[in-house]
């Protein structure tokens, strides 16, 4: 398990520490080619990496996660190796980064697998909210760290990669064969039922805002800091204090949330989150940027425990885990439109944009459950007398 967690983590850090952390931030000088490429570059990555999740998912069942892992990493390596060859040939920088999300494929599906057949029973649930918490600071991370480099000749960033995309493969002989709980798989996962789509269809725009809003902002956020003066250390002292606030908050969050209270988590969430990226389009002092950014941390407290106990409440456990393939190739899209969005209202508006557009779609989407019946459990039914 801590194998397979480990090429994850390498994977997640190096396909954000280029994409995002390169790309967004100097693609026209390291690679002289145009900043709007470097939206497209990702947008096409998270693509065949939605596209091919159902397939590498399928092989993992049927094969055990060792074989997919090693040719998802090895796939991804080939990617990291091509991107020096990409400057000013735009063309080969998007294939690059389509060949790196079809590797990329096979990482998500294999360790949450793993974590689901090795966690004891009753424990499972908490387990996939720890790994998949446990993830997100590889993503900082990789983002973090080559920004820091982009000082550098691009030669360092790419080094960096494949040494840490080639360390992905050194863990493979660790991972399990086959999955701990079964030898293999016969034929196709149960299909999704009509009993889980009808209430798992009102939950799709809301795992597609999660995502959506989140990217909107971290994709360039290194490019919108200067116009808050924000210094790099500034930039991440401000990210690192909203996310250990937001973490901080979640074990009291998530005791609301698994009490009944996920829709309410949800429409709190998204409304305070909604609230904090507004008070970005004033341009306020240092001071308040740490205010407006508590509030939106504290709203992504509420908002991640609360969806994911929405999503356990309304969906029917037998029906949840092709439920969740679905919702996740949702979340993936928003992922990958989140910064196509962003940079076309950064080209409207200016620095202030993506944070109008953020705070719009997030209170949108907490009115559309404060409105209508989303996420509602269904009235109980009534008994004859």
């Amino acid at each position: 398990m801590a194998a397979a967690f480990g090429m994850l983590g390498l994977a997640e850090l190096v396909r954000n520490g280029l994409l995002v952390g390169l790309l967004s931030n100097a693609i026209d000088q390291k690679l002289g080619l145009p900043v709007a490429l470097a939206a497209t570059a990702w947008a096409v990555h998270l693509g065949a990496d939605t596209v091919m999740r159902g397939p590498a998912g399928l092989m993992i069942a049927r094969y055990g996660p060792r074989w997919p892992m090693l040719l998802g990493a090895a796939v991804c390596l080939l990617a990291v190796l091509l991107f020096p060859l990409t400057a000013h040939r735009a063309w080969l920088l998007l294939l690059v980064a389509a060949l790196q999300g079809v590797g990329f494929s096979a990482m998500w599906p294999g360790v949450m697998n793993l974590t689901a057949d090795s966690a004891r029973e009753g424990y499972q649930a908490r387990a996939l909210t720890f790994v998949g918490a446990a993830a997100m600071p590889f993503v900082g991370a990789g983002v973090l760290l080559f920004a820091a480099l982009n000082a550098r000749p691009a030669a360092y960033a790419f080094a960096l990669a494949a040494a840490l995309q080639a360390l992905a493969l050194v863990l493979v002989p660790f991972v399990p064969r086959r999955r701990p709980t079964a030898a293999a798989v016969d034929g196709p996962p149960p299909r999704l039922g009509a009993a889980a789509l009808r209430p798992l269809l009102p939950l799709l725009p809301a795992a597609f805002m999660q995502t959506l809003t989140m990217t909107l902002i971290g994709f360039w956020i290194f490019r919108l800091a200067p116009h808050f003066g924000l210094s790099y250390g500034m930039t991440v002292g401000l990210l690192g204090f909203c996310a250990v606030l937001g973490y901080g908050l979640m074990p009291f969050t998530g005791r609301l949330a698994d009490g009944g209270r996920g829709r309410l988590c949800v429409m709190v969430g998204y409304a305070l989150l909604s609230l904090g990226l507004a008070g970005f389009l004033l341009t306020p002092p240092l001071w308040a940027l740490f205010a407006f950014g508590t509030v939106a941390g504290v709203g992504y407290a509420f908002l991640t425990p609360g969806w994911a106990a929405l999503v356990t409440q309304t969906l029917p456990e037998a029906e949840r885990p092709g439920a969740w393939g679905l919702l996740m190739t949702a979340e993936n899209i928003g992922v990958a439109l989140g910064p196509v969005v962003s940079g076309l209202m950064l080209s409207a508006m200016g620095p202030t944009g993506p944070f109008a557009a953020g705070a719009g779609l997030a209170l949108a989407t907490s009115l559309l459950y404060v409105f209508t019946r989303f996420g509602r459990a269904p009235a109980p039914k009534a008994t004859g007398a």
